[in-house]
């Protein structure tokens, strides 16, 4: 709109657009004519390899482009794709928490809440299985799920939802860039918001710059953690792989009932897939970035890293599909043998409710603190100030 347009709205117009304006956006943070993209698209190649020294594997049958990846960018961003025009993929998916969100239960579509915690991305290439209780497993199957869920986004047509961005005059191009036409479709919107989220990667935190010295940059706190993680709690064992989100990475090993209470209310992979022996199963998270990313758990009920760590310590419950490990550890430090119980995916699947009871990991208060001042090396504040993820619409 010229100035000159401007300035021949009458007051009562400018009045009833500002209305308009705040009923799309109340809190004064979003406005659809205000996107922002630089000239040339900024860089989303996945590194061959790493400063780390670890591949990210690309998905062959949706390559990263740097156009794909951007309109993947704005899709992410852009509250349009709510059904009201109030909640983006953004709002509980925040950067500067390492895509997660720190309350417990995100608000979406009309206030509702969400009835589980939202997962943080990080390197989510290095996933087999989406979701906290594995239901999604490509990210291209992820993209829309929140989309069209009726808590989260409400936008429950996505045939509606292509109509809908047609009708948005930056969209045309965006996907003509991306994908040689301007066709709007609903697969071709989860493709790059695939290749966007495909593209979040994090390798260079203090972890990552410690492994090329041989950690000399650690401190003596953080170096006992280090050895606690990986050798003497064996922690690894579960947030294993690149991303601390795997038994070393491998598919199937990826979901376990950690103890959190002898009954569930949400019984997270066994509600999905209707077998007991899950119930209370959910998705190992990944610890990069971990200490940005509270609050914890499925349903956000540790508000720190302090009550995380003191769950493994002596809080765990006695649900008949704990974990094996949990019933047999000993400490490798006290003399003890780490017996692995059964690793594997799913819950643990022990269905013997006499099974003997958890066992706590023992820590003393300073090997607590060490064990926290290990985690916090995961962070990494380059990928949090990056431009490439950031918000393309002006506030």
């Amino acid at each position: 709109m010229s100035k000159i347009q401007i300035a021949g709205i009458g007051l009562g117009a400018l009045i009833a657009l500002g209305i308009a304006c705040n009923k799309d956006n109340p809190n004064g943070q979003y406005e659809a004519n205000s996107l922002k993209l630089p000239s040339q698209p900024y860089n989303y190649q996945l590194p061959v390899m790493t400063e780390a020294g670890f591949a990210l594997s690309d998905n062959p049958t949706n390559p990263i482009t740097d156009n794909g990846a951007t309109l993947g960018r704005v899709l992410f961003y852009d509250k349009k794709l709510s059904l009201n025009n109030l909640v983006s993929c953004a709002s509980c998916h925040k950067q500067e928490n390492g895509f997660a969100d720190p309350v417990a239960l995100s608000a979406g579509f009309e206030g509702k809440k969400t009835v589980r915690n939202a997962m943080a991305f990080t390197n989510p290439t290095s996933d087999k299985v989406y979701f906290w209780d594995t239901r999604a497993g490509s990210l291209e199957d992820l993209s829309l799920q929140p989309v069209r869920n009726h808590i989260e986004m409400g936008m429950e047509d996505m045939d509606k939802l292509a109509d809908k961005l047609k009708k948005i005059d930056y969209y045309a191009p965006l996907f003509e860039k991306a994908y040689g036409s301007n066709e709007i479709t609903k697969e071709r919107i989860a493709g790059s918001m695939a290749q966007f989220l495909r593209s979040i990667v994090t390798y260079r935190a203090k972890f990552d710059e410690g492994k090329k010295s041989n950690f000399a940059n650690f401190t003596e706190s953080e170096k006992r953690g280090k050895e606690l993680f990986f050798n003497d709690l064996h922690c690894g064992n579960c947030h294993g792989g690149v991303n601390f989100n795997g038994i070393d990475g491998k598919a199937g090993k990826e979901t376990f009932n950690i103890g959190l209470d002898e009954n569930y209310a949400d019984n997270g992979v066994g509600a999905l897939n209707s077998n007991t022996n899950f119930n209370g199963a959910f998705k190992t998270p990944t610890l990069r970035n971990v200490a940005l990313t509270a609050p914890y758990m499925h349903d956000g009920r540790f508000q720190n890293l302090e009550q995380v760590v003191e769950h493994y310590n002596s809080q765990m419950r006695n649900h008949p599909n704990l974990f094996p490990r949990f019933r047999t550890f000993s400490r490798v430090s006290q003399g003890g043998v780490i017996e692995p119980g059964g690793y594997g995916g799913g819950g643990g699947g022990n269905s013997d409710p006499n099974s003997a009871p958890p066992r706590g990991l023992n820590m003393s208060m300073t090997e607590k603190a060490d064990l926290i001042a290990f985690l916090k090396t995961l962070t990494d504040t380059k990928m949090l100030a990056e431009a490439k993820y950031a918000n393309p619409f002006s506030n």
